[in-house]
């Protein structure tokens, strides 16, 4: 499967390069689902799953019209704007609004004339337009029953007026499920971080028919960058918990471990000390912020001060979290926090690293990574979240 895959991604750098960079952004699985391949943001990081079998068994013109197809939908951010729909129906609303501009599908992709509407329309008019206000189906898995997804077929206003929403999506919607692990305003600072990459790598060029779409993801952040610190420390708090069991039940004699357990979320936190980040005012106004995390919820957050290496480790815990300031001076490598991330016992459910960016950095990351970058900095490496801290 690799090699199938390398090559259509070559494909793409070679005649499209803003899409072909923009696949380097995701983190690639293997899966075993009925379609060939899948795309979600999982806990703030792009997963791009891939079934080999089923890929390699596609024409090279529909290996590439289902990664576009699976690019535009990251791109209109439709896996994480689902929420409170039905599933089956939102999934072929969103498949109707990107479908018309690709070239090569497979036969079997859904596209707007089969239900009787135009061209054109974004996933939220498809949706409205062909699904019943009263037909929610199985939204969340509860009530009767075990089935955890709306099988489909359960559209239009019954009349005969409107076909019904019936039939399946050319790639897996299932893994759409994970992306409620990452708040929309999150997920677009995910995907805005990706849009600036490929495009500094394109030469600054994207395919006309989203020039519209990539030129608004580019505009400002309207969100404050303590909102979304707290948006991804939220989001790795959900996925990366630790259980340690409260005291002992009253009701036994021995040692027996109470009912309840207490879940502590484990950061680990770089704070760049070199010379080109030193701003007493930017790191005073990071750590305060890291203060009122640790000190809201059941935290651990260790904190290595590092410039070329580590210089120094605090370790910040409940109530009565301090922060101080380290100035180390030297040139920077980005590296050594991340070593001494995989070191950790229990291992960090996310890492955050204040920093301008300049230094060198591993090629690839296993932890949710978010950057907080200087207003001059610049992303380091394509994997990651960025945040721009304006203080």
């Amino acid at each position: 499967m690799n090699s199938i895959l390398e090559n259509a991604v070559v494909r793409f750098l070679r005649e499209r390069p803003f899409y072909g960079q923009f696949l380097l952004n995701f983190r690639r699985e293997e899966c075993s689902g009925e379609q060939p391949l899948g795309v979600t943001i999982r806990a703030g990081v792009p997963v791009l799953a891939v079934n080999g079998e089923r890929f390699a068994r596609l024409a090279q013109s529909e290996q590439e019209g289902l990664l576009e197809h699976a690019i535009k939908h990251v791109l209109h951010l439709h896996m994480a704007r689902r929420k409170g729909r039905n599933g089956h129906d939102w999934d072929i609303a969103c498949d109707l609004a990107i479908n018309p501009s690709i070239a090569s599908l497979p036969e079997e992709a859904p596209f707007p004339a089969a239900y009787r509407q135009p061209d054109g329309l974004a996933a939220e008019e498809y949706y409205a337009r062909l699904t019943s206000p009263f037909d929610t189906g199985n939204l969340a898995g509860g009530g009767v029953g075990t089935a955890s997804r709306d099988s489909g077929g359960h559209a239009g206003p019954g009349d005969g007026s409107v076909p019904r929403l019936s039939g399946s999506t050319v790639d897996d919607h299932t893994l759409w499920e994970e992306a409620d692990s990452t708040p929309l305003r999150l997920a677009e600072e995910v995907v805005r971080g990706m849009v600036n990459d490929a495009l500094r790598a394109a030469d600054g060029e994207a395919p006309a028919d989203i020039r519209r779409l990539v030129a608004g993801l580019l505009t400002p952040s309207p969100v404050p960058w303590r909102q979304l610190l707290r948006q991804f420390v939220a989001t790795a708090g959900r996925v990366g918990r630790q259980s340690t069991w409260s005291r002992e039940h009253r009701r036994f004699e021995h040692a027996t471990p109470g009912s309840r357990k207490r879940h502590r979320l484990n950061l680990l936190v770089g704070v760049d000390v070199s010379d080109s980040t030193d701003a007493p005012i930017l790191r005073e106004e990071f750590a305060r912020e890291l203060m009122r995390i640790a000190r809201g919820r059941e935290a651990e957050i260790t904190v290595l001060y590092a410039n070329s290496r580590i210089q120094r480790i605090a370790n910040l815990r409940g109530s009565g979290v301090q922060v101080e300031s380290y100035f180390g001076g030297g040139f920077t490598d980005l590296r050594p926090v991340f070593d001494h991330a995989r070191t950790m016992q229990p291992l960090p459910a996310a890492v955050i690293y204040l920093t301008d960016g300049f230094g060198q950095a591993p090629e690839a990351m296993e932890f949710p990574t978010l950057w907080v970058l200087t207003k001059a900095g610049e992303k380091p490496v394509p994997w990651g979240v960025e945040l721009r801290l304006d203080v």
